[in-house]
């Protein structure tokens, strides 16, 4: 039994998975307020969840999962296999993350946004999904980062901006135009350039 793990509604933690308590599994969602017995969190294999963690309902994890401390995870997020979250880092719910991703400490990522496998997301990297902000509108809308491709450290990317496969988003840049794929998008606002042969995937 792990002491000081607090759980609503039901869930679902798989063999061999570590938590460092205090970790908050299931919180409920403003709709599941109320409610009994409604889907927790659904932990694969393996996980490493450490103190301070907050894991929302309705959320989804794949096996080899591991996070820092103070993550937060909104609900009905989906999250793929051997996949890490950094320290303090905030995924607003309504989002799709593959396999194998590395989203580095304090990160933000806002709902409706997608994360395809193997990307990398540096630190403080900051994702939004709303234009013009506080209206919502034209509907949230987040980015969508493609497989492999690489945000560094403190940049920004605007919302509903592509992030093509293997392309290379630099540190502090801030990207307002989808990126080609395997490009390396440098600045504010981010220009684009032929990716480097050294950052080129092998």
């Amino acid at each position: 039994m792990i002491t000081d793990l607090i759980e609503y509604g039901i869930n679902s933690i798989g063999e061999g998975s570590r938590i460092f308590p205090p970790v908050t599994l299931g919180f409920p969602s403003r709709e599941r307020l109320g409610e009994e017995g409604y889907p927790g969190a659904t932990l694969g294999r393996n996980a490493l969840i450490r103190s301070g963690t907050v894991i929302y309902c309705d959320v989804e994890i794949g096996d080899d999962f591991q996070c820092g401390h103070g993550v937060l995870i909104r609900e009905r997020t989906r999250i793929g296999q051997k996949t890490s979250v950094g320290s303090m880092s905030v995924i607003e719910g309504y989002t799709a993350i593959g396999s194998e991703v590395r989203i580095q400490s304090m990160v933000f990522v806002p709902t409706h946004t997608t994360i395809e496998d193997r990307a990398f997301i540096g630190p403080h990297a900051v994702l939004l999904n709303d234009r013009y902000p506080p209206l919502g509108r034209p509907s949230l809308r987040g980015p969508c980062i493609m497989a492999g491709a690489a945000i560094g450290g403190n940049s920004t990317v605007l919302p509903g901006v592509t992030v093509g496969e293997g392309a290379v988003v630099a540190a502090g840049a801030v990207v307002t135009h989808d990126v080609p794929p395997r490009t390396l998008a440098i600045g504010v606002p981010a220009r684009f350039r032929p990716l480097p042969e050294e950052m080129s995937p092998r």
